[in-house]
């Protein structure tokens, strides 16, 4: 892995650590684009597994994408959330429980869905499909309920 690529990984985690410490006061847009906290269960582990993505909202629900940064293998939260769609989200100071559902290429709401959240992220999806073969998953983020999950 190279300098700026580990430079970018390391600054994703600690994008993610003071989202989280901060209890959502920082970290929504501080990258320059909308970024949630997608909680999921590790499929082997039964651990609690949380990552900041970039989303964009459709309706009541918000997309991300498992892109692994253009990586040829998906991301781990996307392994855990198929075993397990049940997961919890914060925007900002906001938690909730929320339905994930997998939209593949074939899906006919992929391609609108993808120019939501590629825009959202200044394009930045484009270049990392770009960067593999494998057909990047669209993870569409569905709340349940009206009331919110406990504090982070």
């Amino acid at each position: 892995m190279g300098l700026c690529a580990r430079l970018q990984r390391e600054f994703l985690r600690f994008h993610g650590w003071l989202y989280r410490s901060s209890a959502g006061r920082f970290g929504h847009h501080l990258i320059g684009v909308p970024t949630l906290l997608l909680e999921t269960t590790g499929r082997q582990t039964g651990a609690r597994r949380i990552n900041a993505l970039v989303y964009a909202s459709d309706g009541s629900a918000f997309v991300v994408v498992a892109s692994n940064g253009g990586s040829d293998r998906p991301p781990a939260w996307l392994l855990n959330l198929r075993a397990n769609p049940g997961v919890a989200l914060q925007r900002g100071r906001s938690r909730t429980a929320a339905q994930a559902r997998v939209v593949a290429e074939d899906d006919p709401e992929y391609d609108r869905l993808w120019r939501l959240v590629n825009q959202a992220n200044h394009g930045r999806y484009d270049v990392y499909q770009s960067k593999t073969r494998r057909s990047i998953p669209l993870v569409v983020l569905t709340p349940v309920g009206a009331g919110s999950v406990g504090a982070s």
